[in-house]
């Protein structure tokens, strides 16, 4: 745990502007089994202090990679310093940001940092398990891995805060080849937030999923093409996670709204059909702990869902303090940074389409001749919308059944367009939450959503 040094460098902070000091250490650590074999084997731990202030619209920022008073006195003077000299020569003269009250935010989680050989043995066990049961394989591949942040912050003015962000994975790549030759894989990851030991006690827990997991890739590997075209289909719920934060999340962000994303002329405006409500939730989502919470950034405010599109409204956006001041928003909590060593950005958290009243046995059989789409490798979107997702797991449908497998193929569209065609909205929610955005650093998120039925272009051979 990192020991509170930074408290006692607000007397140091400048009155006149609002100055964030922040302690953060990082870790990571990860296992990589290749068919049995070892060849990744990770344990890091990277600390250090950054300031920054900020005076007349422009900041001022520093960083040193050691978690020192001395740093921080020597992060907090160039950080005034620099803040200084940009307003001297650039000129902005915006007002104050607005006061924040002030308030502390203790940890909401436990950090355990277990011996490297748990990772090893876990994966190990799991590893020979798939390869007593499933010989057949092509390749395997098991990676046990955490990533974990805390950070203590320190502001003039907001939410002093302890955060501690843990979070661990399990992933599980096999690989198989049709009759042909050809590869076709699946993976899939267990684990969530929460330190190694506590998300991984009993590899036998995990047995099932992972028999569910080669099923599908059977099913797959004598799978066909999909017929390409605008077609009906209904997106899993991993499906429409992707969409919630690569094709839209992302357009919603104020930082890229004022870069003049397609979300810059719509608020207020209708953006999908009045079954699609979507949020970035901060910490709790439908009377539930979200995937990655968040209590606070790292510009001290305190975190509260944004609320994006409402019953097909764009409604919002994601904001720093700043993009609120301009937008005349309430700023929410959604600037994070990745490293002690990288200044805040706007960042979604666990970005979510909202569920609805539909079964999704129902919505299968409502389809006379479309897909059912599951789960989704890859997936590119840009400013406009406009979205190309890989899907690796799906199924045809006809006449209302589930049909045979899909080899991988690819949707598109634009999301505002497609989003309009909803007309059905599964009652399941899902999340996934163990990628990385790469939005200029990484950042862990959270996203999720329903199965939707709708209209999208997919790809063929």
């Amino acid at each position: 745990m990192l020991q509170d040094i930074l408290s006692a460098k607000k007397a140091l902070f400048a009155a006149d502007v609002h100055t964030e000091l922040r302690g953060q250490k990082s870790r990571n650590r990860r296992v990589v089994l290749l068919n049995g074999d070892i060849i990744g084997n990770v344990r890091s731990d990277v600390s250090g202090i950054s300031a920054r202030v900020y005076r007349s619209g422009v900041y001022g920022f520093s960083s040193m990679a050691e978690y020192t008073s001395e740093a921080a006195e020597t992060v907090l003077k160039a950080a005034t310093e620099n803040a200084a000299f940009m307003d001297r020569h650039a000129g902005i003269g915006k007002s104050p940001l607005p006061s924040l009250p002030a308030k502390k935010i203790p940890p909401k989680a436990e950090l355990h940092d277990p011996e490297q050989k748990i990772y090893v043995d876990f994966a190990r066990e799991v590893d020979a398990y798939i390869a007593e049961h499933y010989p057949k394989l092509a390749s395997r591949r098991v990676v046990s891995t955490e990533d974990s942040m805390e950070k203590l912050l320190v502001v003039s003015d907001g939410a002093d805060a302890h955060i501690i962000a843990p979070r661990s994975y399990l992933y599980v790549m096999m690989t198989a080849q049709t009759d042909a030759g050809a590869p076709v894989e699946l993976f899939k990851a267990f684990g969530g937030r929460g330190t190694f030991d506590l998300n991984f006690a009993d590899p036998s827990a995990l047995y099932p999923e992972i028999d569910a997991l080669y099923e599908r890739l059977m099913q797959k590997r004598e799978g066909i093409y999909a017929d390409a075209g605008e077609k009906t289909v209904i997106l899993g719920g991993m499906m429409t996670g992707m969409l919630s934060h690569e094709a839209v999340g992302h357009t919603v962000e104020a930082d890229l709204v004022l870069g003049g994303s397609v979300a810059a002329h719509n608020l207020n405006k209708r953006v999908a059909s009045d079954l699609v409500t979507l949020t970035d939730f901060a910490h709790t989502a439908f009377g539930e702990t979200c995937p990655l919470p968040v209590y606070v950034d790292d510009e001290g405010t305190e975190a509260t869902d944004a609320a994006l599109i409402r019953d097909g409204i764009l409604t919002g956006y994601m904001n720093s303090r700043e993009s609120a001041q301009h937008f005349g928003m309430q700023p929410g909590g959604n600037a994070r940074a990745w490293a002690f060593s990288d200044e805040p950005l706007i960042r979604m958290r666990n970005t979510a389409v909202h569920p609805g009243k539909d079964r999704l046995e129902d919505m299968i059989a409502s389809i006379d001749d479309g897909y059912y789409l599951i789960d989704s490798g890859n997936g590119q979107a840009d400013t406009t919308g406009e979205f190309m997702f890989g899907v690796t797991m799906g199924y045809e449908i006809r006449k209302g059944k589930l049909g045979r497998a899909l080899l991988d193929t690819t949707i598109s569209g634009v999301a505002f367009e497609m989003l309009k065609t909803v007309d059905m909205v599964s009652d399941k929610l899902e999340w996934s939450s163990s990628g990385f955005c790469g939005k200029k650093q990484p950042m862990p998120v959270g996203m999720g959503g329903p199965a939707l039925r709708c209209k999208v272009k997919i790809g063929g051979r």
